[in-house]
């Protein structure tokens, strides 16, 4: 069995860009795991932290994409994926906008990459492939996934 590693208090709001009293409250809630060491100090459990797209080894690959612009259609011709899907994802904050000059949108290249390595993974359209922090969808039952 492995034990959990634990974190200060403070290092898990960092990592997670919420305040401490937000994360004491995220524990007590059962939201994620956290500890109390004999002087009284709150500790987190590393494991249960919400996990971010960009800390996932399928972004970091593109991480030298990172802020480079491309314009929808550009993404959507070169990575092979309708500008349609590329502008809901953008809509729904998985892809960042970068600019936009009422022309054209610029959106995050990396982003892309990593969307369009979801996409392919899971067989494209037509399937729920994120969650709402734009980390991959996992169904919660396997056998209906199809």
């Amino acid at each position: 069995m492995a034990l959990d590693r634990f974190i200060t208090l403070s290092e898990a709001a960092q990592r997670m860009r919420t305040s401490v009293k937000e994360t004491r409250s995220m524990i007590k809630s059962g939201k994620i795991k956290g500890g109390l060491l004999p002087d009284g100090a709150m500790v987190v459990s590393e494991e249960t932290l919400p996990k971010r797209k960009e800390d996932l080894p399928e972004y970091k690959k593109h991480s030298h994409l990172m802020n480079v612009g491309i314009s929808i259609n550009e993404a959507s011709r070169e990575f092979g994926i309708p500008s349609g899907t590329i502008t809901r994802w953008m809509q729904s904050g998985i892809i960042k906008r970068l600019s936009s000059d009422g022309y054209r949108t610029l959106i995050n290249k990396a982003d892309v990459a990593y969307c369009s390595e979801i996409y392919r993974r899971s067989g494209g359209q037509g399937r729920r492939l994120f969650n709402s922090d734009g980390t991959p969808y996992t169904p919660k039952n396997k056998s209906l996934a199809g």
